[in-house]
């Protein structure tokens, strides 16, 4: 008894500290992409593009969410497609296209 309430503290423990740095990166990132719109960096297509990115992996969150359990794969799927993502929007930044 004692060590089933352990392991559900651990748990909700962690999926709680997953998700804490998971709302850091997309605040993070959300961050970039107004900076780049401010300052001209991010051409409106650019930033489309972008936006729409991040609606998909919002997407893929939600899907994995869904039933209950986000597994191995799909955590490492989200991973990939934020870290291709954040390698986008600098790519997208410093290409020295500007905002008309």
């Amino acid at each position: 008894m004692k060590l089933t309430k352990i392991f559900a503290a651990l748990s909700i423990f962690s999926i709680m500290a997953i998700s804490a740095s998971a709302q850091t990166a997309n605040r993070t990132d959300r961050s970039k992409i107004k900076q780049g719109v401010k300052s001209g960096e991010l051409t409106k297509k650019e930033t489309h593009d972008v936006i729409k990115q991040q609606r998909h992996i919002k997407k893929e969150v939600r899907q994995a969410k869904a039933d209950g359990v986000v597994t191995k794969a799909e955590r490492r799927d989200i991973y990939v497609d934020k870290k291709k993502a954040d390698v986008n929007i600098y790519r997208k930044k410093h290409n020295n296209r500007d905002r008309d």
